[in-house]
């Protein structure tokens, strides 16, 4: 039994190495097996390895040639362009130094036909000055003998030549410009008079004078006392507030404000409403009103002028000039409206602009603002003239240079640059001479018919003068002995100009000069 088991274990384990054994020898035939096909499969990679590598470096040869052919076809090109940039370059100087040889070569003839004719000049010269000299001798002889010959020096023949000679050619002067007048009025007279009734019948306006007196009315004598106040205190705030001199007297219902600002004045009548219809008045309510007020008149004169260049369809302009124009509202020249003068003045150049085929806006423009320098401002010039003074203010504040010129040339203070400047003055003569538009100085007046009558009578051969129509005529009555025909329609021509230079007038004035001869008999 135990030799059974024995031998039993004993084969098992002799099995057991058996199979180890044989396992071993399988393990080692597979790993023999399993090196030589790794062999096998590194020698296959090694193989197509090295192909590859072959034909990388193949194809890396053949990148490199093309890329060397074209660098090297681009360094050709380079080198070609340079050769040929050579090329031109040696050509074009080549050019100029035959050019510059040309030049030279030509410069050496000219300078030496330059020398030939400055000696030929000087040559000339030389003779011209012997030929001057007999001349002169020739001459002097030959006076020597007229002056022999007349019994006259020279220089009393050379006198009474020019006498003579100056005497025809004014003669010839005033009959050339008298007839180039007469020919000027045939042909521009007919035209400039419709043009110029045209005008002012379409913008033809009732005129009203505008006196500038403000009158303050109450209801009754006993609101004086309470304007005045108590010792005055009330009435001398009222003055020391607005400026303006306030007189009650015994006018009934009525207080008289005096002041040469009509702004203030209308500041002082509107305060008084308020005061009167408030009924609270005393110095410190004075003040008060009276600073409110003036908010009101300066928005007021604001809204006026904005208003007036609306209604004129003038666009784009400064809003310091839109303030001067509606501060026009309380200004007035000779009794007339200034604002209403403006505008009719715009009107009509707008009207007259149109009808001569210029710019109407520009001329409209040109004559609301021509009279802007007669508005006052606490900066203003009292010697300037006013056109000046609104060229000055126009140009100021950005307007063109034909509105600038037509503002100072209206009164002939500077000269007319374009055909603005007569259209304004012309204008602004029309709305000025309309029957009842302004007032005029009885003084100023009668003073301009002297001044008109003794410039006649400066003439001479003038025996009466007469300024007839308002002074719209002068009539000339000379003497027949001393004045002939032609002298006396130089005479009428020649007192024309001096009253033309000499005169500020409106419209124009017409000169006649009358000459006659009277043969008086009496029969018996």
């Amino acid at each position: 039994m135990d030799n059974s088991i024995i031998f039993a274990v004993g084969g098992a384990v002799l099995g057991l190495i058996i199979g180890f054994i044989v396992a071993k020898m399988f393990e080692k035939n597979n790993a023999s097996k399993l090196v030589k096909e790794a062999k096998k499969n590194a020698d296959l990679i090694f193989k197509e390895a090295k192909s590859e590598g072959e034909r990388l470096k193949k194809d890396k040869i053949l990148q490199a040639k093309e890329k060397f052919i074209e660098l090297k076809s681009e360094h050709e090109k380079v080198i070609l362009s340079r050769d040929k940039k050579m090329a031109e370059a040696e050509k074009r100087t080549r050019d100029k130094e035959s050019q510059i040889s040309n030049e030279l070569s030509k410069g050496k003839k000219l300078n030496e036909s330059l020398e030939s004719k400055i000696k030929d000049y000087n040559h000339r010269l030389d003779v011209i000055e012997k030929k001057q000299e007999a001349i002169d001798k020739l001459h002097k002889n030959q006076v020597q003998q007229l002056e022999v010959i007349s019994s006259l020096s020279a220089e009393e023949a050379k006198e009474q030549l020019i006498e003579s000679l100056k005497g025809e050619a004014k003669n010839d002067a005033m009959a050339f410009i008298q007839s180039s007048l007469e020919e000027a009025k045939l042909t521009v007279e007919q035209e400039s008079k419709k043009i110029i009734i045209n005008t002012i019948q379409r913008i033809g306006t009732e005129e009203a004078v505008d006196n500038c007196v403000s009158v303050f009315n109450i209801e009754s004598d006993d609101v004086k006392g309470r304007i005045i106040g108590r010792e005055g205190r009330n009435i001398r705030a009222i003055e020391a507030a607005t400026g303006v001199e306030i007189i009650v007297d015994d006018t009934p219902e009525a207080i008289i404000l005096s002041c040469f600002d009509s702004v203030r004045r209308e500041i002082a009548r509107l305060s008084l409403h308020k005061l009167v219809t408030d009924g609270r008045i005393h110095p410190a309510r004075v003040e008060e009103i009276v600073k409110k007020t003036k908010k009101q008149i300066e928005q007021e004169i604001i809204e006026v002028g904005k208003r007036t260049v609306i209604d004129l369809g003038i666009h784009n302009l400064h809003p310091e000039l839109i303030k001067m124009v509606g501060r026009m509202k309380y200004r007035s020249s000779y009794g007339q409206n200034l604002l209403q003068h403006s505008r009719e003045v715009a009107k009509l150049c707008g009207v007259m602009a149109a009808e001569l085929g210029l710019n109407p806006k520009l001329a409209k423009r040109a004559g609301l603002l021509h009279d802007i320098g007669k508005v006052p401002d606490a900066e203003t010039d009292i010697e300037t003239p006013h056109a000046i003074l609104g060229m000055q203010w126009a140009e100021k504040h950005g307007e063109k240079k034909d509105v600038c010129n037509a503002i100072g040339a209206h009164h002939d203070e500077i000269e007319m640059k374009s055909l603005l400047a007569p259209i304004v003055q012309v204008c602004d003569a029309i709305s000025g001479a309309r029957p009842g538009a302004r007032r005029q100085v009885l003084d100023s007046y009668i003073q301009r018919l002297k001044d008109m009558e003794d410039i006649a009578f400066g003439f001479t051969g003038v025996k009466k003068a007469y300024a007839i129509q308002a002074g719209r005529e002068l009539r000339v009555i000379v003497e027949s002995e001393k004045v002939d025909d032609q002298k006396a329609a130089d005479l009428s021509f020649s007192i024309s100009q001096k009253i033309q230079t000499d005169m500020t007038y409106p419209g124009q004035v017409k000169v006649t000069v009358i000459r006659e001869t009277r043969a008086v008999n009496i029969a018996k």
